[in-house]
This record gives C-alpha cells, sequence and structure tokens, in this order.
C-alpha cells in the first residue's frame, strides 16, 4: 500500500508531513510530496490530517480482490471513510465512525 497526493490542488499545509511517522512526505515547491512510495506504512495518518482530502491511500487488488482507494473527509465533526474502487466510479462506501467518542 501506498498514499497518493493530488499535488496540483494541494494548499501546502504541511499537516501531512508533519504527521507522517517516516517522514516521507516533504513540501515540494510549496506543495506534498511523497519521497519514497515504496517505504509507505500505509497508517493512513496523511489522509486524517489532509483538511481538502487530497490524499488517497492505494489498495492492492490482494485486499477483498478488489483493489482501488480510500479517503478521508471531515463533515460534521467527524471522519467519513470513503472507498473507491476506481477514479469516478460513483458511489463510495461511507464508514463514519459512529458511537466512537473520538470520531475515529
Amino acid at each position: 500500500m501506498t498514499i497518493e497526493i493530488d499535488s496540483l490542488n494541494c494548499s501546502g499545509c504541511g499537516n501531512c508531513a508533519e504527521i507522517c511517522p517516516g517522514g516521507l512526505i516533504s513540501l515540494v515547491d510549496g506543495k506534498a510530496a511523497i519521497l519514497r512510495p515504496e517505504d509507505c506504512w500505509g497508517c493512513a495518518a496523511c489522509l486524517k490530517e489532509c483538511p481538502d482530502s487530497l490524499v488517497s491511500l492505494r489498495l492492492p487488488p490482494a485486499l477483498g480482490g478488489r483493489g482501488g482507494f480510500l479517503k478521508c473527509r471531515r463533515e460534521a465533526g467527524r471522519l467519513l471513510w470513503l472507498y473507491f474502487q476506481g477514479p469516478g466510479d460513483g458511489e463510495p462506501l461511507v464508514v463514519d465512525g459512529e458511537g466512537r467518542e473520538d470520531g475515529y
């Protein structure tokens, strides 16, 4: 697993770079970039920290035989986890952590 960052739309806030436990994300020309994607642990910390939901966790086909990617979005103080099988495939699976005090 590794992450992908939509660097074109990145605001350069640096939240993802600060939270990455492996130090794999840096700001390059004011935009977030993953330096060594092959070293990504897939912890998803950066997904939760991006205020614009521009980080995706790429899931391999070996996970459930489907592959796809996972995104995270904040709404009404909660994190929504969105699973997409491919770009533009429409309806995501939303898991919102309802009932948990920490919202995760």
